[in-house]
């Protein structure tokens, strides 16, 4: 059952990325090897785990990506475009994050979707749990999500 999971959610990144690809050809002229974006992705989620574990208030936009850390020593990593989200680190312990990468593509394999709600940040898992959050700069993470 998980590896029909994870052929779904592999077969929707290879969907997405060839729909980006159709909305913004301007991007896939880009020269930027897939090796140095997958190292750069990763480099991006120790930094703000590391960040987290130290209680660090750090906001970092990566594409259609946004990363932050917090001084409750919590950590995510969102998707602005489709609201999914991976928590990298929770209360100081790291989380496991799965990165999929083809020869096509690189991509996250989420555990969950979020959403804000003026001073709430909602995450909503995959095992159906939800939960909310107050205490992160919601006014923040809103402003690099629009691309502000």
């Amino acid at each position: 059952m998980a590896s029909s999971k994870k052929k779904q959610e592999e077969a929707r990144l290879r969907r997405r990325q060839a729909r980006m690809a159709r909305e913004r050809p301007q991007e896939r002229s880009s020269t930027v090897s897939k090796s140095f974006v997958e190292i750069d992705l990763m480099r991006e989620i120790e930094h703000i785990a590391q960040l987290a574990q130290a209680g660090e208030s750090r906001l970092v936009t990566l594409g259609d990506c946004v990363l932050f850390s917090t001084r409750t020593h919590d950590a995510w990593l969102l998707d602005r475009e489709d609201q999914f989200a991976a928590c990298v680190c929770w209360d100081s312990v790291l989380q496991p994050i799965t990165i999929v990468d083809t020869p096509e593509t690189i991509g996250v394999v989420w555990t969950a979707k979020f959403e804000i709600d003026r001073t709430v940040f909602r995450v909503f898992e995959q095992t159906g749990k939800g939960f909310d959050i107050e205490s992160y700069p919601t006014a923040e993470i809103s402003a690099a999500l629009a691309g502000r």
